[in-house]
């Protein structure tokens, strides 16, 4: 009966101790907003916005086990459809994010094909070689992109009845993009598709004898990821407000996989992760030297890789596992008494053995002479 008690409470308390975090972290997330400067408001809104972008990178990558150095092309895709599509035909902001979605999905849909004979380097090469030739497509479509002036667009408005500052509207707004789309993809990945995506990442030989669709699962991977890279591109023509092909070189694809890499391949909080060393590690090197920035950005990936070679979210993992047992002093449970685990009864001492009878006052000495009848 015990060892089913103990299972059942340690679930217990995990489940309680995983709300307790989530609703803590709600809190902080909503409160963000009303306690910052409105920089560091817009600074936040663009973690979302990478969050978003590498969350679907991580299904390619981190649970995919497929290498791609083109997501930088997906996010344009998505950025461009969104100011294409305010800036010619003049429609709403939120009609925007599902043609954006859908659009991407369809593009990866595309470009996964060459995924299903490709690996390794060679897809990666692939990848890298549509990140670099889509920002001169862009400049050369200039009826439509605007060339290499770019496109601006309106911002996306707070409504009246909100109260709320233009940068505030906006961070709330990308906050329940993220989360959604954060949401999609745990339990994506926690479905049947997802499964398959270990199996295939870890031994495609063993995945296709248990009946996975290998071609199936990998042109799926890329066409999810891409949709998620495409939802992200849209959101960030929301918060900047104005695209150009400078803004997309494939400097912007090894960025967001080095972010992946640092904040934890294989990891539902390795994109949050990612997405804040991405936004704001930038900024900490151009205060440190503003003559080599990429330096110093370099540098301070190579430390992060050597203090935790698995990713933050590793690290948070390591230092958690730690200090637990510091923090918390265990003390054994105390016994329950069941049927089956009563001691068993003392056996009862043994009593003393009975004095013997006391000798009767004719009885004769041991070794007396033997009495006559004149005695």
């Amino acid at each position: 009966m015990s060892t089913i008690v103990t299972p059942l409470g340690a679930d217990r308390a995990r489940r309680l101790r995983a709300a307790l975090t989530a609703l803590l972290a709600a809190a902080l997330a909503i409160g963000a907003p009303f306690y910052f400067a409105p920089f560091q408001v817009f600074q936040l809104t663009m973690v979302l916005v990478y969050a978003v972008a590498l969350a679907g990178l991580n299904l390619l990558v981190g649970f995919g086990g497929q290498i791609s150095l083109g997501h930088g092309a997906f996010f344009a895709a998505g950025a461009y459809t969104a100011a294409v599509m305010l800036d010619r035909y003049d429609t709403g902001h939120l009609v925007t994010l599902p043609v954006a979605a859908v659009g991407c999905f369809l593009l990866g849909l595309g470009f996964g094909v060459p995924a299903l004979r490709l690996r390794g380097l060679y897809l990666a090469l692939v990848t890298l070689s549509f990140a670099v030739f889509l920002p001169p497509l862009l400049k050369r479509l200039e009826p439509v992109t605007g060339g290499s002036m770019g496109l601006t667009v309106d911002k996306l408005q707070p409504p009246a009845w909100s109260g709320l500052a233009e940068d505030q509207w906006m961070y709330f707004v990308v906050l329940a993009v993220a989360a959604v789309a954060l949401l999609l993809a745990r339990n994506l990945l926690r479905s049947r598709v997802g499964r398959a995506l270990l199996a295939v990442r870890d031994n495609e030989s063993a995945a296709e004898v248990m009946g996975v669709r290998l071609s199936l699962h990998k042109t799926l991977a890329f066409a999810w990821s891409a949709m998620f890279a495409g939802v992200a591109g849209c959101v960030y023509t929301w918060v900047i407000g104005f695209v150009s092909p400078d803004s997309f070189s494939f400097v912007l694809s090894i960025t967001l996989l080095a972010g992946l890499v640092v904040g934890g391949l294989a990891s539902l909080y390795g994109p949050l992760l990612g997405a804040a060393f991405v936004m704001y590690v930038p900024s900490v090197a151009q205060d440190i030297s503003e003559a080599a920035p990429g330096v110093v950005f370099g540098l301070l990936i190579i430390a992060v890789m050597f203090v935790a070679p698995t990713g933050l979210a590793g690290l948070a993992g390591r230092v958690r596992s730690v200090a637990a047992p510091l923090l918390t002093r265990t003390t054994p449970p105390a016994a329950v008494r069941t049927p089956d685990s009563e001691p068993p009864s003392a056996s009862p001492a043994p009593e003393p053995p009975a004095p013997a009878d006391p000798a009767p006052a004719d009885a004769e000495p041991v070794g007396a002479p033997p009495r006559t009848e004149k005695e």
